[in-house]
């Protein structure tokens, strides 16, 4: 039987949202797979952490760089630190975050998944009476989760100081008024805003892996194209959620 265009995109979809769903079930039930969570939070941390610095230095500083030369054409050099706060809070934290989280870790998900999927030890889990998402799937989204938001405040953390350090030294923004300023554009709400947005990142980006890992077929090769697909799916997700986030904090905030 030939199946057509919408019935192939559709039969996808619908089995990750029924793969979600499941998650967020088995996710309140006991027992939770602790050492699981705790084995890949460390994997995901060691894959993550030294890229997320090594993008989040630059990119902060290439963005605080080009609003600084705005501030200072427009003779508001004195706001560097509103907009150095109001750029890293809100966009470049939760984004540079999850982005690499999405890039490494999500990618590390699938291999692994999709490895024990083509050597059938997810049909051996099932024959043993082992729920794989239980099992395998509810702490990877989870450490997914949580280590986005562990992320989102590192980045956010060093993105600020590194934004200081080369407003200050390199163009010769006022320190003080800088550190004053810091808070003119953004608050509380806006730094928890960023953190709902790293969540939400990290949970999408987490279901996306295990979702392609579990449905790997066709061999290693299958493997590969899995790990492609979470790469891109993830970002197209990742964007779509933050422009939908965005819009509503923003429409609330009036």
């Amino acid at each position: 039987m030939v199946v057509s265009g919408p019935a192939r995109i559709s039969a996808p979809v619908g089995s990750f949202y029924r793969m979600s769903v499941e998650v967020f079930r088995h996710g309140f039930r006991r027992p939770f797979q602790l050492r699981e969570f705790l084995q890949q939070s460390w994997m995901i941390v060691s894959v993550s952490v030294v890229p997320t610095l090594l993008v989040a230095i630059p990119f902060c500083v290439i963005v605080v760089f080009q609003l600084n030369q705005l501030l200072t054409e427009l003779g508001a050099a004195d706001l560097a630190g509103a907009g150095a706060g109001l750029a890293v809070v809100r966009e470049i934290g939760p984004m540079v975050s999850v982005l690499v989280v999405a890039g490494a870790g999500a990618t590390a998900i699938c291999a692994d998944l999709g490895a024990r999927k083509i050597r059938d030890e997810i049909a051996a889990m099932s024959v043993m009476g082992l729920n794989p998402v239980q099992r395998l799937v509810v702490p990877r989204v989870l450490a997914s989760t949580v280590v986005a938001l562990a992320l989102n405040g590192l980045v956010t953390f060093v993105g600020l100081a590194g934004s200081f350090l080369f407003s200050v030294l390199v163009q010769n923004a006022s320190a003080g008024l800088f550190l004053a300023n810091l808070t003119l554009l953004t608050g509380i709400d806006d730094l928890l805003v960023s953190e709902l947005k790293a969540a939400v990142f990290g949970l999408l980006s987490g279901l996306v892996a295990c979702h392609l890992g579990l449905n790997a077929k066709g061999g290693p090769k299958g493997v590969g194209d899995a790990v492609n697909q979470t790469v891109v799916f993830s970002f197209i997700l990742l964007f779509a959620a933050n422009s939908l986030i965005t819009a509503v904090f923003l429409q609330a905030r009036g």
